[in-house]
């Protein structure tokens, strides 16, 4: 992993991090918190932050300033960009396969945004998104006690919880699923 991180100039993501696949297109600015994963074939741009136990499916696109459109007598091409905006990703979201966020948008702790989802706007803490344009489908605890309960465990250090690495936990999973 180490590898990957330095190919692709990552020095500003944790010594957690997960890079699946070898096809992406990410700016050496990305800032990633413990325990975050991308999958394989992802657009990155610019000035975007992921949270600890950020989980990101193949395809998926955060894209970067617009293209300038409405300048008359000015073809697009030649219109400029807009500016480029922080795009934030809490912590434990997950972004479904194919998913496109447009710049400056903040996904709260907590979310789940729907495969092929095109999210436009904020998305608040603890909700599932889905649709062109994304749009709140549900929360995603059924009672608040369960929320505040994954809030508090958000907030503590996520190497003190005993999580060590995606491979330890997925073989300490495949062996208490099916135990020698």
């Amino acid at each position: 992993m180490v590898i990957l991180r330095k190919y692709y100039g990552l020095n500003d993501v944790h010594q957690t991090f997960y890079l699946g696949g070898f096809k992406h297109q990410i700016s050496p600015d990305l800032i990633a918190g413990p325990f975050t994963s991308i999958s394989n074939n992802c657009n990155i741009y610019p000035k975007v932050t992921i949270g600890a136990y950020g989980l990101i499916a193949s395809n998926v696109s955060i894209l970067g300033g617009d293209h300038k459109y409405n300048k008359p007598g000015v073809p697009i091409v030649f219109s400029g960009r807009s500016e480029l905006r922080q795009t934030i990703i809490g912590d434990d979201v997950w972004i479904g396969q194919n998913t496109i966020i447009n710049s400056g948008v903040i996904i709260g702790d907590g979310a789940i945004i729907a495969a092929a989802s095109v999210v436009t706007k904020n998305v608040e803490p603890f909700t599932l998104y889905g649709g062109v344009p994304a749009r709140k489908i549900k929360n995603r605890f059924n009672c608040p006690e369960d929320e505040q309960i994954h809030r508090e465990m958000l907030r503590k250090d996520p190497l003190s919880l005993g999580f060590t690495s995606f491979g330890e936990n997925a073989i300490l999973f495949i062996k208490r699923q099916n135990p020698l």
